[in-house]
């Protein structure tokens, strides 16, 4: 195995670690108000895109329109989220962020913010840098490549909602 293979090697199998970690995480941490950690990933999209409807969010997070509509669910129970006619067709609805809900992902951020810094704890700020940069290239460039990977897979036909790229 030449040193290239070793490294993509390396990459997909810290990837997979990473992702457990971060599942194992994801049920330790809970917020004070029970909303599920994966609910988040649709409350931080709405605040970063603004309004939507639902099934350009379910697009937006990569995940099916069921799914986000029980995750709407959660967020509009607890106030985070609220629908509102569409201002394009009044016979739809788009969703949007509460002046609430903005607190809890400010919340959440700055939890998040704080974690990472502790991770990071003690890298130079020239490595931070360096793997930012890094990762932004690595998820714009899985992004880009995610079509092609999901039309190579045996099931193709199937929404493919896996986190892991190894399939």
């Amino acid at each position: 195995m030449d040193t290239d293979d070793l490294s993509i090697d390396t990459i997909a199998v810290q990837l997979t670690r990473l992702q457990r970690i971060r599942d194992r995480t994801a049920l330790q941490i809970r917020t004070k108000d029970g909303v599920d950690p994966a609910v988040f990933a649709v409350l931080f999209r709405l605040l970063c895109d603004g309004p939507m409807r639902s099934g350009a969010l379910a697009e937006a997070v990569y995940s099916d329109a069921s799914t986000v509509s029980r995750q709407v669910a959660q967020l509009v129970e607890r106030e985070l989220v609220r629908r509102r006619a569409d201002p394009a067709d009044g016979r739809a609805t788009v969703l949007e962020v509460t002046a609430r809900g903005r607190e809890v992902a400010e919340q959440i951020r700055r939890r998040r913010h704080d974690n990472l810094t502790r991770v990071m704890s003690e890298w130079t700020p020239e490595n931070r840098t360096l793997f930012a940069n890094l990762l932004c290239q690595f998820v714009d460039d899985f992004e880009r490549a995610r079509p092609a990977m999901v039309a190579s897979l045996p099931h193709a036909g199937v929404q493919a909602s896996g986190t892991e790229i190894d399939s």
